[in-house]
């Protein structure tokens, strides 16, 4: 496993083990708390939680779902892109899935903590489709063969789908968005970037 991809996972379930420890005062103080009355205000108050919610997680079924994309994605981008940018890719789509979360409550009224990795794994699913877009792939949901073009379009539009009806409550679709966006972002321009800070 690639180096950069096996320190994202390790630290994922270091801070699960932490979690289950401490327990509610962690994700207290790390979760991201989307106020949907004051949606800046928990960013200016916490501005920490952009981040550090990506490391925790509901239970030991939503870390390792997560940790699975993780590797099934984040591997083989790795392969082709230096660990700076992977972890550039990563964490710009964690950004930007929190801010998504956060303007999509500020419209719908949708609130409460939201934790998980999805919108980093979002965000090297989407740089994993740009590199190898006719690579068929099989996902857990649904188990189907499919290019990884194919898969991107058809979980956007899925979570599009969901966020905008209010299906599935207790999923940050907006955020699995959100995490696209960030993704494209660094996959476009992320090599300027790394590049000039790393070399």
């Amino acid at each position: 496993m690639p180096p950069t991809i096996q320190a994202l996972i390790v630290a994922n379930v270091l801070a699960y083990l932490v979690e289950m420890t401490v327990g509610g005062s962690l994700v207290n103080a790390l979760a991201l708390w989307v106020d949907p009355g004051a949606p800046l205000a928990g960013v200016l108050a916490a501005p920490w939680q952009l981040v550090t919610y990506s490391f925790l997680h509901a239970n030991v079924a939503h870390l390792a779902l997560n940790m699975f994309g993780l590797y099934m994605f984040g591997a083989d981008v790795e392969r082709v892109w230096n660990g700076p940018r992977v972890l550039l890719a990563y964490f710009a789509a964690v950004l930007t899935g929190a801010i998504a979360q956060i303007l999509a409550a500020a419209l719908t009224g949708g609130g409460g903590p939201v934790i998980g990795a999805s919108a980093g794994v979002f965000g090297l699913m989407l740089c994993y489709a740009l590199m190898f877009p006719h690579r068929r792939v099989m996902l857990l949901f649904p188990p189907i063969p499919m290019s990884a073009r194919t898969m991107v379009v058809a979980y956007a539009a899925l979570e599009l789908t969901l966020g905008v009806t209010g299906t599935a409550a207790g999923v940050a679709h907006f955020a699995h968005l959100g995490g696209l966006v960030g993704g494209w972002l660094a996959y476009r321009y992320g090599w300027r970037l790394a590049r000039r800070r790393w070399r």
